[in-house]
């Protein structure tokens, strides 16, 4: 009988209300009830209960002055939160949970707590998944950890792809590249601004593209890398309007050691009708009469 949750809250609800026979909140017995009732409830597979009794033992620990322990009830409310599938709520109790985290000072469980929120919502609500990818990217690159930002950064790349927004993937990649140069990870580096040329390109966006590849030769080592010379090689193939060369490009080796996500887009290159871009390069490359020049 002691064990039924519902009394377990009931119990803890009036430990820590003032009454005229209770004087002072007693948050320590209190909190030690939500956390055996949100137990209980989760094992019921209660959910919505389980959720509330996690948000008050959460509060507990607050109270008891322990972020830590605040923070890994919030986690557990945000499960819950997920199984009911409200993911506004999941959102909301991740972003609590790091923010908890990062009182304790831990840079690393406050990110992975907005990276495991990023995962729980990537296919209710993928827009905001990439949102708390992001923020766990910031708080690690905050924390000097840039090289433990990467695999979040391709996460919010990867799911930028799914909602074919080529354009925000291929910004996740540069800032994964930006990123990489911090920690002196230069192969890191090269592979995510040829996987942002590809992306480019398979958006059908040649001058992105050519844009994209002209500022990441501004860095040597991009410039001189196998990753550096196949982007060259793949923009003067769409130059050229070759579509064998340019398939061929895309199966190269240098290709297949990408991420797979990026692998899988390159083999479907070209994605349209190349010779617009080879009549484009000529246009550009046609110099305009000077008036002046009458030599």
């Amino acid at each position: 009988m002691g064990s039924d949750p519902e009394k377990l809250i009931s119990k803890a609800d009036k430990l820590t209300k003032l009454s005229f026979t209770r004087w002072s909140i007693d948050w320590k017995s209190a909190t030690g009830l939500y956390e055996q009732a949100a137990n209980g409830f989760r094992v019921a597979k209660s959910y919505e209960k389980a959720k509330e009794a996690f948000e008050k033992a959460s509060k507990g620990q607050e109270m008891l002055s322990s972020p830590w322990d605040a923070a890994k009830h919030m986690e557990s409310a945000a499960t819950m939160a997920k199984e009911l599938g409200n993911w506004k709520e999941v959102a909301d109790f991740y972003r609590r949970a790091s923010e908890l985290y990062n009182e304790c000072g831990r840079a690393q469980p406050a990110s992975d707590a907005l990276g495991k929120g990023a995962r729980a919502l990537e296919d209710g609500a993928p827009d905001e998944a990439v949102q708390l990818y992001t923020e766990a990217c910031a708080i690690l690159e905050e924390d000097g950890k840039e090289q433990m930002a990467f695999d979040l950064y391709r996460d919010a790349a990867r799911v930028y792809l799914k909602l074919e927004k080529y354009e925000d993937a291929a910004t996740i990649l540069i800032s994964l590249a930006l990123a990489a140069d911090k920690c002196n990870a230069t192969h890191s580096q090269c592979k995510a601004y040829l996987s942002a040329i590809i992306v480019y390109l398979y958006a059908h966006d040649f001058k992105q593209a050519e844009k994209c590849y002209n500022d990441c030769c501004q860095v040597d080592v991009f410039m001189n890398s196998d990753q550096g010379r196949c982007a060259g090689k793949l923009l003067s193939a769409f130059a050229d309007g070759d579509v064998e060369d340019i398939k061929r490009v895309a199966q190269s080796s240098t290709v297949s050691n990408l991420d797979h996500m990026i692998i899988k887009i390159a083999r479907k290159l070209p994605t349209g009708d190349v010779s617009a871009f080879k009549n484009e390069v000529m246009k550009d490359n046609e110099e305009p009469l000077d008036e002046d020049d009458l030599t």
